[in-house]
C-alpha cells in the first residue's frame, strides 16, 4: 500500500480479491486492539504531518494515538486557521487571496515528514470541482511521499475499514443464523446539507467486501453517485429495507444530482425503537457527531442496540492497522 485515499489502495492489481485484502486489514487492526504495542518500534525515528482543512474531533485524536502506538511522532497542523490559504488550481494567477501554492508547499510536507494524513472537506457548490478530488491529488501530485486520507470531498476510507471492523467484530460476538448478515444504510434527517462521503464511503467498501446483503434507503431525490452504488439495492421505503437488518448504519447527506441540497428534513425517517422492531434486533451505527434526536433518537443512542460508542474506539485501530501497512511497504 502506497497510499491510502479509497478501498481500491489495498491492492496493487486491480483484479485482486478486495474482501480479502479487506478481510486481512480488519484481521491487523483487532490485533493491534488486542495488543496495541506489539509495534512500537517500527516507527521509530519517522514523522507524520497531519494537515486538516476543516474541523475534526475523532479522527484528530484516534490518528494522534494510533500513530504513537507505533512510536512515530505526530504533528497536527490546523493549515486553514494557521497556515497560508493554499492554492491548488494549475497555472493559477494568484491575484487573490490565496498565498502560496500547493506545488510549493506539499513538496517541502516532503521533506519534514515520512507520511502526510490530510483532511479536506467539499464546498458543496461545484460537484465536478468536489469530485474530482483536486485538494488530496494534488497533494499525492507534488508531496513525493504516502498520502492517508483523514476524509476528503468524497470519501472517508478510515470511517469504512472502522465501520467493517466493527461489524466483523459484531458478528463474532453474536453470530448471524444465515450467510451474510443484512447491512441497511439509511438516509437520515438533518439540519443543514451535509457531504456525500461517509455514505459513499461505506457503499464502495460494502461493495468491495462482498459479505452482506447490502442496501442503501433514503427519500427520492438523494441518490449517491452510481460510482459508489452500482449493483447495490435501493429503495425509497425505509420500513421495506429495515425488515430483517442485522445491522443499521444511519447517516445524513445532501443531493448528488442537484449538488449539495437539502429538500426536506422529514422526521418520519428518524430511526427509532419501533422502527428497530422491524430488523433482527439490529446494531445501530453512526460516524459521530449525531445531532439527537434530529438524526437519531434518544432512545436509540443511550440504548442497547447502539454500537456507536464501540464503533467510534476502533478509529484508533484502523488507523493503527492502515499506517502500519504502510510504513511496512515504504521502508
Amino acid at each position: 500500500m502506497k497510499n491510502f485515499t479509497s478501498v481500491h489502495d489495498l491492492v496493487t492489481n486491480g483484479t485482486a480479491d478486495k474482501g480479502a485484502a479487506i478481510d486481512a486489514l480488519v484481521q491487523k487492526a483487532l490485533q493491534y486492539k488486542t495488543n496495541p504495542f506489539v509495534d512500537k518500534t517500527l516507527g521509530s525515528n519517522k514523522r507524520i504531518g497531519c494537515l486538516f482543512l476543516n474541523p475534526s474531533m475523532r479522527t484528530r485524536l484516534s490518528t494522534q494515538i494510533a500513530v504513537q502506538n507505533l512510536g512515530m511522532e505526530a504533528i497536527i497542523f490546523n493549515v486553514g486557521s494557521e497556515g497560508w490559504a493554499l492554492e491548488f488550481e494549475e497555472e493559477a494567477i494568484m491575484s487573490g487571496n490565496t498565498v502560496e501554492h500547493v506545488k510549493d508547499a506539499a513538496p517541502i510536507f516532503g521533506k519534514y515528514f515520512d507520511i502526510l494524513a490530510i483532511r479536506t472537506f467539499p464546498s458543496l457548490k461545484n460537484r465536478e470541482d468536489d469530485y474530482s478530488e483536486l485538494y488530496i491529488n494534488q497533494f499525492i501530485k507534488y508531496a513525493g511521499i504516502p498520502v492517508v486520507s483523514l476524509e476528503s470531498a468524497t470519501l472517508h476510507p478510515l470511517q469504512s475499514l472502522t465501520d467493517v471492523i466493527t461489524i466483523s467484530e459484531a458478528l463474532k460476538t453474536s453470530p448471524i443464523q444465515k450467510p451474510k448478515p443484512k447491512i441497511v444504510l439509511t438516509w437520515a434527517p438533518h439540519v443543514k446539507p451535509l457531504p456525500q462521503c461517509v455514505a459513499n464511503s461505506f457503499s464502495q467498501w460494502m461493495t468491495a467486501w462482498n459479505k452482506a446483503d447490502f442496501v442503501i434507503t433514503h427519500p427520492e431525490d438523494y441518490e449517491l453517485s452510481e460510482a459508489f452504488t452500482k449493483g447495490t439495492t435501493i429503495t425509497h421505503n425505509q420500513n421495506e429495507a429495515l425488515k430483517d437488518a442485522d445491522f443499521v448504519y444511519v447517516k445524513n447527506w445532501s443531493t448528488f444530482k442537484d449538488y449539495g441540497k437539502i429538500y426536506e428534513s422529514n422526521p418520519e425517517w428518524m430511526l427509532t425503537n419501533k422502527k428497530l422492531t422491524l430488523t433482527n434486533n439490529a446494531k445501530v451505527m453512526h460516524c459521530l457527531p449525531v445531532r439527537r434526536n434530529v438524526e437519531l433518537s434518544d432512545e436509540i443512542l443511550d440504548g442497547p442496540h447502539s454500537i456507536i460508542t464501540q464503533e467510534a474506539g476502533n478509529r484508533v485501530w484502523a488507523a493503527q492497522a492502515v499506517i502500519s501497512e504502510i510504513l511496512k511497504n515504504n521502508g
